[in-house]
């Protein structure tokens, strides 16, 4: 049975007993929580400002995230510096809903309406971890523009090496475009937490797949539980 196969069968068998503790196994719905799952698929409400957000003290442009991602990003950019020498940039943190629309519009008109094409980096409002303040499009110093040569810079490769040990994720990789939806994106980086981020990055496999087995995980513990007398 794969593993949503495998997911479904323990939601059947567990629902009536684990009623208001699911909440715990759904992670992916708790917008305010740090595992909030937003791709094309699922897509956050326009109505969603997270309420803690702050400016990162960190060089570059749109700096704005939730308190602890921005935190966390300050501490990563130093340790970036002072191991290598690079200096990272932020290019891209928060955006509200009306913004990532203003953002899909313009792009919708520069390649002639074709919805396809537009979305291939762009994504439609409600469908971008930006959303959230919990991303960070980030470059280097005297290198910013956002393109797969990051990934070949010094700043790039120690930051996919490094970037869990402060609690991100690298969001978009090469090889996972048909589960994410979207194209490559070196520089798109997620903060999830510290406690979770280096498994997501050693098991090797995109948020959503790492989630589904997360949520089964959670699901047969919280089962176990109960049936222990």
């Amino acid at each position: 049975m794969d593993l949503l196969g495998k997911l479904a069968s323990i939601l059947a068998a567990g629902s009536m007993i684990l009623s208001g503790a699911l909440d715990e196994a759904a992670p992916q719905h708790d917008a305010d929580g740090l595992l909030f799952l937003v791709n094309r698929q699922y897509r956050i409400s326009d109505a969603f400002t997270p309420d803690d957000l702050t400016e990162a003290q960190v060089p570059g442009q749109v700096r704005e995230m939730r308190a602890e991602a921005a935190a966390a990003l300050e501490e990563m950019y130093a340790a970036c510096l002072e191991e290598t020498g690079c200096q990272l940039i932020s290019v891209s943190g928060f955006r509200s809903y009306s913004k990532q629309e203003k953002l899909y519009r313009a792009k919708l008109q520069r390649v002639n309406g074709k919805k396809e094409l537009a979305e291939e980096y762009v994504a439609p409002p409600g469908a971008s971890e930006h959303h959230l303040g919990l991303a960070m499009d980030i470059g280097q110093q005297s290198k910013p523009t956002l393109n797969e040569k990051f990934a070949e810079t010094e700043g790039g490769i120690w930051a996919r090496e490094n970037c869990w040990r402060f609690g991100f994720i690298l969001r978009y990789g090469e090889e996972w475009e048909d589960i994410t939806g979207y194209k490559y994106e070196p520089w798109h980086f997620r903060y999830v937490g510290k406690d979770l981020a280096k498994e997501i990055h050693d098991a090797g496999v995109p948020f959503e797949t790492w989630l589904t087995e997360y949520r089964v995980r959670v699901l047969q513990e919280l089962l176990k539980e109960e049936e222990t007398p």
